[in-house]
Formats: structure tokens, C-alpha cells, sequence
């Protein structure tokens, strides 16, 4: 792996530890001001709703462990990369043993010398 590339991928692996701690406060640095993600239950355009429903996940997913896998960079340029992934969950929703995965993919931008998400795509 090249060294932009093991770069990237030590960004991601602090967002997906960031994930796991479930502290809004620490996931929220890692992700750009004008972000886009979609997800499941729609589409969230900019920090503060990016960071609502990260945060509606925390609080509905209890003890949840988020896993990325399958990590695939498939654009890698000085200020702007995509990955594709597999992700994983477990954790308890309504106090039952509840889990998931499916497909993701980010692009990266790097800004003020840190790499930050600028958009995330998650699919079930």
C-alpha cells in the first residue's frame, strides 16, 4: 500500500474508532462543515443535521460496535480521496440483540491538513 494510502486509511480507522465510542463530540471534528451523507433514512446535508442523526443512532442503537471491512480505495489524489467498504453492526435496539451491514462508500477531502468526510453513503 502506498503511504497516501495507509495516510487514508489510518483516517478512516479514527472515524470508525470515533464511531464506537459514541461520543458525538469525538465524530464530529472528523467530518466536514458542508458534508452530505445519505443513509438509510434519508439524506443529511451539512454538520448539524449530519451530526443529529449520528447522534439519533447512538441513542437508538445501545452498546453498538461498527466495523469497516472489505476497505477498498479506488481514488487517491493529494487533497481528495473515495473508498468503498463493507460495514458490520451489532448492538441492542429496544433492549434486543439487533445487527446489520452493508455497502459504504466516502470521499475524503483534506483540509487545514487534517482528511475529513465530505460525503458518506450507507446501504443496507
Amino acid at each position: 500500500m502506498s503511504d497516501l494510502a495507509d495516510e487514508l486509511t489510518a483516517a478512516l480507522r479514527r472515524y470508525e474508532q470515533a464511531t464506537n465510542s459514541h461520543d458525538i463530540d469525538r465524530v464530529v471534528p472528523l467530518i466536514a462543515e458542508d458534508a452530505t451523507y445519505w443513509f438509510s433514512d434519508g439524506s443529511h446535508h451539512g454538520l448539524d443535521e449530519i451530526a443529529g442523526a449520528i447522534k439519533r443512532t447512538f441513542d437508538a442503537i445501545r452498546d453498538e460496535e461498527y466495523e469497516i471491512r472489505d476497505l477498498e480505495w479506488v481514488v487517491l489524489a493529494d487533497d481528495h480521496a473515495v473508498c468503498r467498504y463493507r460495514f458490520f453492526w451489532t448492538g441492542a435496539v429496544d433492549g434486543r440483540p439487533r445487527s446489520g451491514a452493508g455497502r459504504g462508500t466516502n470521499v475524503l477531502v483534506k483540509r487545514d491538513g487534517a482528511w475529513k468526510m465530505l460525503h458518506e453513503h450507507l446501504s443496507s
